[in-house]
């Protein structure tokens, strides 16, 4: 198959099985496809669906979602990971009031000056809300491009994403390029998956280098694996009545800007800043270790449930300290394993 055959094939598919009526497909502005294509970055359209009508419904346009706080935003957010996400698109949703008048700007560089959008970010919303022609090259449509034309090594090298990019510049059709560009991306997602694809249903099938070879597992390569580090932390829950206490994170790193408890190095660095700063702290015990798996290492939690005498103790720093009632939880941003915390020590007996 050659690139130019490559387009037709797949948009007679599209016809016939692509999807046609996600949330997001609906009314398809750059403001709409933009908040859906940052979504859907290396989370699956099953999770997405329900957070973006969510999050639609408190900030159906660019403007509201720039005037609002942060908090609120990574509250919407709270759940989906990959929190620089959000961190970005408010600062981009700024961006585009303060400089492009709340309009998406008409070319592409512009659009990929905005925080958090790449080269196949930017080519998505243009392709896919205004019909223009710009490839794309998201995780799907590498999949699919190295296996229908056989490009070995893993995508992220400079050399096999450039043969990717070429790849993807050839086969974008002139027309129809939104039904090309969501056509690309529902075969890599429904069809041409990961593991198991469904060879059978795909529209290259007969012409698949991959598969006319039977070396599916060969494309893409894999990322080349490295022994993963891990970070241990103690993290105190601190406890007055139904309140717990929460400390908002750094604006960067990771969970940044986001609420979470206290964390310190070791577990005698937890007790000292208990007895320095907790009125009267009693009945501190361990509770079971929570793990999580980041991107690029994995993170041991220990935490320490310290439970407070009498009322919850006044905190020097408003801003970086807030008490969190878990039977009137305050609509900020809290991380997944955060949420499970608060949930086990609201339900946790206190200490003998």
């Amino acid at each position: 198959m050659t690139a130019v055959e490559f387009a037709p094939a797949l948009l007679r598919w599209y016809e016939l099985d692509g999807r046609k009526d996600l949330p997001w497909q609906r009314d398809r502005t750059p403001y709409r496809v933009w908040i859906s294509e940052i979504m859907l970055q290396q989370t699956q359209v099953a999770t997405v669906t329900g957070y973006y009508e969510r999050f639609m419904t408190r900030f159906p346009d660019v403007h509201k979602l720039a005037a609002a706080p942060l908090d609120e935003v990574l509250h919407l957010w709270s759940g989906l990971g990959y929190y620089a996400r959000a961190r970005n698109l408010h600062r981009a949703a700024q961006a585009l009031v303060q400089r492009h008048g709340a309009e998406f700007p008409a070319t592409l560089e512009e659009v990929m000056a905005l925080p958090g959008i790449g080269r196949s970010t930017a080519g998505a919303i243009l392709a896919l809300s205004r019909g223009e022609r710009h490839p794309i090259l998201d995780g799907n449509a590498k999949r699919v491009l190295a296996r229908c034309f056989g490009v070995g090594g893993f995508p992220g090298e400079p050399a096999v994403e450039k043969r990717l990019w070429e790849l993807a510049e050839a086969c974008t059709p002139a027309r129809r390029v939104d039904a090309y560009t969501q056509a690309v991306m529902d075969l890599g997602a429904t069809v041409c998956t990961r593991t198991n694809p469904a060879c059978l249903l795909c529209p290259v099938n007969a012409a698949c280098v991959a598969r006319v070879t039977d070396r599916l597992h060969e494309f893409p390569s894999p990322r080349p694996r490295k022994l993963r580090p891990r970070r241990e932390a103690w993290l105190v829950l601190a406890r007055s009545g139904t309140q717990l206490l929460l400390e908002k994170r750094p604006p960067s790193g990771i969970w940044g800007g986001l609420w979470a408890f206290p964390e310190f190095p070791t577990h005698a660095h937890a007790m000292q800043w208990c007895s320095e700063n907790l009125s009267a702290p009693s009945g501190a015990r361990a509770v079971e270790p929570l793990h999580h798996a980041f991107s690029h290492f994995d993170y041991a939690m220990n935490p320490i449930l310290v439970s407070c005498l009498g009322r919850a103790p006044a905190l020097r720093d408003d801003d970086r300290y807030r008490w969190y009632d878990t039977n009137a939880p305050a609509e900020v941003g809290v991380p997944k394993p955060v949420a499970t915390l608060l949930q086990l020590a609201s339900t946790t007996e206190d200490a003998a």
